[in-house]
């Protein structure tokens, strides 16, 4: 009989290794960059989700107040200058004057404390032509905003808020002093009730974002004002 011949077993070479700690090093890179590629989609979808929800808790707030506006027949209730709109909506602790602000890019929004009396209101109002040039008490509600236009639905169309006669002054209104008591059945004393400026049965707004802001373009907004109390 042949005697069998032995079967050497033979390991890995130096070359093979260091051939195979090449591959696994490359697998591992690849690896990692493709779990960095989806953390980073990941944190961008989520910082975009966080930005539509502030939009729209924004855009929610400003609804609210306009659905709550109210003619206090004592100041103007509705108006926009091109960088401010103001107006008085009701609450249950009385009336509150409200403004929106474009300034530096950022939309602002400041509310005054309840007025329960004509005095207390016309000094909210007057507040609301200084504080926002301060910047002082008002809520940064949105960042990345470059203009904004306001629009008035009156008759049968559309029209630029500055545009409207009716609410180009935001000066004050007061009523007139009530008729004495004891005056006669004629014509009372006293400068006869002026015309009440007419608001508005619609709004519109469209925001202009910087194109880093990632909204793809203007966005509009509409609202129908209900009647108000005359």
């Amino acid at each position: 009989m042949k005697p069998q011949r032995l079967r050497r077993h033979q390991g890995f070479t130096l070359i093979e290794v260091l051939v195979a700690l090449a591959i696994m090093a490359v697998m591992a890179g690849m690896a990692w960059r493709g779990i960095d590629a989806v953390m980073r989609s990941r944190e961008s979808s989520q910082a975009k989700l966080e930005q539509i929800a502030r939009l729209q808790t924004v855009l929610s707030q400003w609804e609210q107040d306009l659905r709550m506006l109210q003619d206090s027949q004592v100041v103007q209730a509705l108006g926009f200058d091109g960088a401010t709109l103001r107006l008085t909506r009701s609450t249950d602790q009385g009336l509150q004057v409200v403004s929106w602000s474009l300034q530096q890019g950022q939309w602002l929004r400041w509310a005054s404390p309840p007025a329960t009396t004509q005095a207390a209101l016309l000094d909210n109002y007057q507040r609301s032509l200084q504080t926002l040039g301060l910047g002082a008490g008002a809520l940064k509600a949105l960042d990345g905003l470059q203009e904004w236009q306001v629009y008035f639905y009156r008759g049968t169309g559309w029209s630029n808020a500055q545009a409207d006669d009716d609410l180009k002054d935001p000066v004050p209104v007061t009523p007139p002093s009530p008729a004495p008591s004891g005056a006669g059945t004629g014509n009372p004393a006293g400068p006869p009730t002026p015309p009440r400026k007419q608001l508005p049965a619609g709004i519109r707004i469209v925001l202009s974002f910087a194109p880093d802001m990632g909204y793809g373009g203007p966005i509009t907004r509409e609202l129908v004002l209900g009647p108000q109390p005359q």
